[in-house]
């Protein structure tokens, strides 16, 4: 499984998510929208934040859109 965080240095709600997500402790692949467009297309990436859930094949598993607590995220990535 691999986890993405979708996120833009323009986003005010990003500014939130991200020293969040680097306390958590979870393993991601931080990327900005604005420069890796390919990724965000394959995903349909429409806001930002958003957290991303894939499988081993790359496949979308679910996702989180928005600013959520650490817990959250934390239940939301291990279930």
């Amino acid at each position: 499984m691999k986890l993405y965080y979708f996120s833009a240095p323009w986003c005010g709600p990003c500014k939130v998510l991200g020293p969040q997500m680097e306390k958590s402790g979870l393993p991601y692949t931080k990327v900005n929208v604005d420069n890796d467009t390919e990724l965000s297309t394959k995903f349909g990436i429409r806001n930002v934040p958003t957290l991303l859930k894939t499988d081993s094949q790359g496949n979308e598993i679910s996702r989180i859109v928005g600013v959520k607590p650490v817990e959250e995220i934390k239940n939301w990535y291990n279930g």
